[in-house]
């Protein structure tokens, strides 16, 4: 049964999320029922990343097994005509090997957020970004992004129900810049919790708008206490932009061993999957 790697854009403004769920329409469920009308098979896909109500994607990644192996160029090609009119487009379409899962294989998520500030009110930007008035210093919250580098517990940062087993997080890269009056955090590590992102952009504006300063969002991070937290920013304005993966030599390697792994314990003792 072959296996294909999707890249996906989508505007999260119709959907509820990336996960299918009951209380509404979902990216996920999108390419599902398109696959289902290109080949008549029920399939469930899996994600790089569960994108929250609103939340949009230039780079998300996904994975699906079809019993019948298409050429990868008919495959994004029926998928992109099915999925219409809704706002998903599948970039790429790409066989995958031995091992390969969206989520599992991942070793690092970059996500965007984007500000949009200005006195004016917006047009072009209404639903993609996060509209703040009060000018904001990009150059003091790129310092004071700073402290959130390294290995951290983002306990202040995550949303209290999230899920992960862990609050320690490893931030690779993050900065803050203007262009025009836009302005863009852009973070990297190998997985975030639940409104991380969010959270730590919410606490910067403060900073931006000279009411924090660099110390105060060093105590916060220190802090581990959900309260310590600035208000949190709105869902339009993030953007997964790019999902980096293993080699097919990793996957591959990584798939075998745990294959081997199966036959020494039995069935209840399967080693669980890595939590994100």
């Amino acid at each position: 049964m072959p296996r294909y790697k999707i890249t996906i854009d989508y505007d999260g403004r119709p959907f509820v999320g990336w996960q299918r769920q009951d209380n509404g329409p979902t990216v996920q469920g999108v390419i599902e029922r398109a696959i289902k009308s290109f080949t008549g098979e029920t399939v469930t896909i899996g994600g790089a990343g569960r994108t929250d109500s609103g939340v949009h994607a230039t780079g998300q990644v996904a994975h699906l097994d079809l019993s019948k192996d298409w050429p990868a160029e008919t495959v994004k090609n029926a998928l992109n005509f099915h999925a219409q009119p809704d706002p998903v487009a599948i970039l790429d379409c790409e066989k995958a090997g031995l091992g390969f899962d969206a989520r599992f294989s991942a070793i690092r998520r970059h996500y965007r957020y984007k500000i949009a500030n200005r006195l004016e009110p917006l047009t072009h930007d209404r639903g993609l970004a996060w509209y703040v008035k009060p000018e904001l210093d990009a150059e003091a919250m790129n310092e004071a992004a700073q402290v959130l580098l390294g290995h951290h517990d983002f306990t202040t940062f995550r949303h209290t129900r999230c899920q992960a087993k862990s609050p320690w997080k490893t931030m690779e890269r993050i900065c803050v810049y203007r262009q025009g009056y836009h302005v863009f955090l852009e973070c990297s590590s190998r997985s975030f919790l639940h409104n991380q992102v969010r959270s730590m952009v919410g606490s910067l504006r403060l900073v931006g708008e000279g009411r924090w300063t660099k110390d105060d969002l060093k105590a916060a991070l220190e802090a581990c206490d959900r309260k310590a937290c600035g208000p949190v920013a709105v869902p339009e304005g993030l953007y997964l932009t790019q999902v980096d993966y293993r080699t097919p030599e990793e996957d591959e390697a990584s798939f075998l061993a745990y294959q081997d792994s199966l036959k020494n314990v039995g069935a209840d003792e399967a080693p669980a999957d890595e939590e994100d």
